[in-house]
């Protein structure tokens, strides 16, 4: 078994008990529903932060307004966005994790992505550009407690192969009025790396 076999058998089936997996259970009212996509031949990996109720409904991920803005940033149409041998999608939490009282959704679950993460990323060896998508991923990834937009804004300082991201969430719009710059500058050079890599 060459390589890339041995690393296919060996993603299938760590996505296939990431799938099945029923660790956060009792923190969850949907009860658990793991949403990722991946595969050894992906470039480009989309780090997000937890399903939606919609996504949760379908088991599709981005399949909501955030991922029809999502790839209208991106600049990819959805036949691309869900072709898991270009592009993987593994959020920060796999579960749909309930509703904040405060409104919007609850946090991802911690155990997650600590659980997940190390385990199939390797599996990607391919994978040359990571879009952290929103403040869970960064604070993972990038560490420290940096605002969304001083990250996005300094994308160019981010670790190589790393590109943050606001959530495309209807929260974003009243944002991307007041920071033009995001699509001036930001999305022009995500597109250029993007595409490079598709």
């Amino acid at each position: 078994m060459g390589k890339d076999s041995a690393n296919a058998a060996a993603l299938a089936a760590a996505m296939t008990a990431a799938r099945a997996c029923t660790v956060c259970a009792a923190h969850l009212p949907l009860g658990p529903r793991p949403v990722l996509r991946g595969s050894v031949t992906a470039r480009v990996m989309i780090v997000g932060q937890a399903p939606g109720t919609a996504v949760h409904a379908t088991g599709v991920p981005w399949d909501d307004r955030s991922g029809d803005r999502l790839r209208q940033w991106l600049g990819v149409d959805r036949d691309t966005f869900y072709d898991a041998a270009r592009i993987a999608i593994l959020p920060m939490g796999l579960c749909y994790p309930g509703r904040n009282p405060k409104g919007g959704d609850r946090p991802p679950r911690p155990e997650c992505a600590p659980l997940w993460h190390p385990r199939l990323m390797p599996l990607m060896p391919r994978v040359k550009l990571v879009l952290l998508v929103g403040q869970y991923a960064q604070r993972y990834y990038l560490g420290g407690a940096a605002p969304v937009a001083a990250r996005v804004r300094g994308f160019r300082a981010a670790p190589t192969g790393m590109f943050p991201l606001p959530h495309p969430s209807w929260r974003v719009t009243g944002w991307l009025q007041r920071n033009p710059w995001f699509e001036q500058d930001v999305l022009p050079e995500l597109r250029s790396r993007l595409h490079a890599l598709l």
